[in-house]
This record gives structure tokens, C-alpha cells and sequence, in this order.
């Protein structure tokens, strides 16, 4: 596994240890793409939110003619020890059984790229047993530890999934237009409702929900395992690192670091379902400057998402009640994102189609 230990400084003492630089919004070319909204042959403002999501991607990628292509979701997969305090539905070989399904492209993550023209990335961050054939091996360990007997990794593993994220963008998607987050892994809505709790200070009943669909005697068992959890590792919400220390995950670590890559290269990134938006207010916590560049997608099944999204900043562009994970999600909305670039950068003008607007 390579790793990409990046360069430069930040606010945090995460950051600085991570070694993050993320540049700011170009507004320059945020102010070049309204300017051309505004000269387009259509009535100025009709295209509602396509428009102002054009020039927030033309200033995340510092140019006045916005791309999304090449698009491309990063689906991490990875085991979690606390799925032995059975708080899901499956069991925690289903992990592995989804991970070949995505690599063997009969997921509902690969229709819905293929429908939206997205490329997948199926990454092995840390699946119990043998690696998968066909997935991208950035294994950390044989999936983590149960978080209610003790932290579910490392430091230097949760630092190794951070860094194993950024070597991701920077071997596979350095180029891409835009990334959405995408995850597998039996446990790891349990992981994500206990960072949610960790760094919001949310009850643990508000950010906890029915997972791979659970009954209510499973999410009573689970709540009360994420409060257990909790109270046995204290993580520490002013450090991003601790809190994935204690109660995270391998691929929850690998898409922080898919986020903080992304945004150093200007690539807009398009946060899923409650997983990824648990990895996004770890990323938030290590540098505030990742914000710029994310952008919502659903508004997920799961109670802790619109925690999440509300804690970013964050709009959902739909509610489908979906709560699959995988970077579904992310994969539909990147499809209203590519629209909102190529009206911008393909429509005519009110010049060039022969119309004065001041007639």
C-alpha cells in the first residue's frame, strides 16, 4: 500500500500531523460563471439551483467552465468488530458477498453508475479474511476490533486508513472531475451513529436508526451498545483522530482521506449516506477547509444524515428513502450535478442566438 503523505499546514493538530493543504475557492471564476448564467438564453434565475451549483463548481475547480467528467465513486469496504454485539440484520460474511458483487458489477452501485456515467471504484480497506480478487487492496488489518471491549483500531491505524485514502485519489482518480463517497460494511451504521454522537454531542438514540433494516429490539441493543461503546473509549471530540480511533472504521478512515485528497486537487466531492457523512465531519474536524468542497446528495434514511448534513452545511438534492450506502446516492446526484455544468458550459447564448436582452 503507498502512501501519500502530502505537504503543508492547517488549524488542527490533526491536520498538521496528516499534513493537509487545501486551497480556497476560486471567486474569480465563481463571479466568470455567474456572469455567463446571466447571459444565457433563458430567463435569468430559471434554472433555480442548477445555476448556483454551476458557479460553486466552477469555483471549487478554480475555472468558469465546470466539468464533472470524469466522475467517479469510491465505494471502501471493511469489517467491524462490534457487528459481534449483533446490531445488524446480517451477518458479517455479507460484507465480503457485497464486496464481490460490486467487483463483479451486478451491485446496485454499478446500475446506477452505468446509468449516470460514473465510473466505480471497489477498494478492500480492511474485509475479514482473504483479500478480494478483483478489489483495489488497501487493507489496514482483518477488519476492526469490537469497539465495546476496546478501541476499534489504533492510532497508527486510523492514521494509516487516512493516509491509504489519499493514496487512493492520488493512484486512481488524481484526474477525476468529481468523487462521490461511497462504503460496505456490516457494523458500520453502529460506527457512524457513535462518531455522529462523538462530535455533535448528540443522544445516541437520535442519531441511531434501523441500519440493514433491524427491528426495534436490534436498534434497543444497538443503541445501547454505541452508548457502552462510548463510555469505554471516551473519545475525544475535539480530536477527529481519537473519535476514528475509538468507535470508527478502516474504510470510515479511508473516505476522510478520499475527501481531504480530493479537496487539494479542487475536486469536488459529493457526500452519500449517513457513513459518509460521518467520515465528512471527521474530515471537517481535520481541516474546516474540506467544507468548500463538498456537496450533498440524498437526505438517507438513517436520523444521523440530516444531523450530518446540517452540520456541513449541506443541501440533499432528494429524498428517495434510500439508505443502501454503497455511493448510490452519490452516483444519482452526480448525475444533476454533470446537468448543471454542461447546461452552463453547452447552452447558447443570448448574443450568439441573435436576442438583445436590453430590447
Amino acid at each position: 500500500m503507498s502512501e501519500d503523505a502530502g505537504a503543508g499546514g492547517g488549524d488542527s493538530d490533526a491536520d498538521s500531523e496528516i499534513g493537509v493543504e487545501i486551497p480556497p475557492l476560486d471567486e474569480t471564476a465563481r463571479e466568470q460563471a455567474r456572469e455567463r448564467q446571466e447571459a444565457l438564453a433563458k430567463p435569468p434565475g430559471s434554472l433555480g439551483r442548477l445555476e448556483a451549483i454551476a458557479a460553486e463548481i466552477a469555483a471549487m475547480q478554480a475555472t468558469p467552465t465546470p466539468s464533472v467528467d470524469p466522475a467517479v465513486v469510491t465505494t471502501l469496504a471493511a469489517d467491524h468488530g462490534v457487528a459481534r454485539e449483533g446490531v445488524s440484520a446480517y451477518p458479517q460474511a455479507v460484507t465480503t458477498a457485497m464486496i464481490e458483487t460490486v467487483d463483479s458489477g451486478d451491485a446496485a452501485i454499478n446500475a446506477i453508475c452505468a446509468a449516470n456515467d460514473v465510473d466505480s471504484l471497489v477498494v478492500d480497506m480492511g474485509v475479514v479474511g482473504e483479500p478480494v480478487a478483483d478489489a483495489l487492496d488497501y487493507r489496514i488489518d482483518d477488519g476492526t476490533a469490537n469497539m465495546v471491549e476496546r478501541p476499534a483500531m489504533s492510532a497508527a491505524d486510523a492514521r494509516a486508513a487516512i493516509r491509504a485514502g489519499r493514496a487512493i485519489v492520488a493512484d486512481h482518480a488524481a484526474d477525476a472531475g468529481m468523487i462521490g463517497l461511497g462504503e460496505m460494511g456490516i457494523g458500520n451504521t453502529t460506527a457512524s451513529a457513535a462518531i455522529t454522537a462523538a462530535l455533535t454531542d448528540r443522544p445516541v438514540d437520535e442519531v441511531t436508526g434501523y441500519g440493514t433494516g433491524i427491528d426495534e429490539e436490534t436498534r434497543a441493543r444497538k443503541i445501547d451498545t454505541i452508548e457502552r461503546a462510548l463510555a469505554a473509549t471516551e473519545p475525544d471530540p475535539a480530536d477527529p483522530l481519537d473519535v476514528l480511533r475509538c468507535v470508527g472504521g478502516f474504510e470510515i478512515g479511508g473516505l476522510v482521506g478520499v475527501a481531504l485528497a480530493a479537496a487539494e486537487r479542487r475536486i469536488p466531492v459529493v457526500v452519500d449516506g449517513v457513513v459518509a457523512g460521518a467520515a465528512a465531519l471527521l474530515a471537517r474536524e481535520i481541516d474546516p477547509r474540506v467544507t468548500d468542497y463538498l456537496l450533498g446528495s440524498h437526505a438517507s434514511t438513517e436520523p444521523a444524515h440530516a444531523i450530518q448534513l446540517d452540520a456541513l452545511g449541506l443541501t440533499p438534492w432528494f429524498d428517495y428513502e434510500m439508505g443502501l450506502g454503497e455511493g448510490t446516492g452519490a452516483a444519482l446526484a452526480i448525475g444533476v450535478y454533470r446537468s448543471a455544468c454542461q447546461v452552463h458550459t453547452e447552452m447558447a447564448t443570448l448574443d450568439e442566438i441573435g436576442v438583445d436582452p436590453d430590447e
